[in-house]
């Protein structure tokens, strides 16, 4: 299974999210807590994703160095972006942000249960 397989799964998976928040709540400050939750996966992920399957970072010496700094940029990034939402969008839904935030960061389990790749 591709890396950008997976960072799809993750994408519709915070996608759900955002429209059953959007859907249940009807309240635009939720659905945009939501959005930011899956944001804060994603967008970092398919950063480190696109990083590391350059062809570069395929052919260097030190393939752990690569993935040592291209997880350290990921998770700046990640803490950025919620630093960002926080001190930026003054009508956050904690909730909201936080169970998207997860659900998004748990579809790669999802993708892999389908695969068969996890058994019982």
């Amino acid at each position: 299974m591709s890396v950008w397989s997976l960072l799809t799964w993750q994408a519709a998976a915070g996608a759900v999210m955002v429209a059953l928040w959007g859907l249940l709540s009807l309240q635009a400050d939720k659905t945009w807590s939501a959005l930011f939750g899956a944001v804060s996966v994603v967008v970092p992920n398919a950063l480190m994703a696109w990083g590391m399957t350059r062809q570069s970072a395929r052919d260097a010496g030190t393939p752990m160095l690569t993935f040592a700094v291209w997880e350290l940029v990921k998770i700046i990034l990640a803490v950025a972006i919620l630093v960002a939402v926080v001190v930026g969008y003054a009508s956050l839904s904690w909730a909201a942000l936080l169970s998207t935030l997860v659900v998004t960061l748990k579809a790669n389990w999802l993708a892999l249960l389908r695969r068969g790749r996890i058994r019982k």
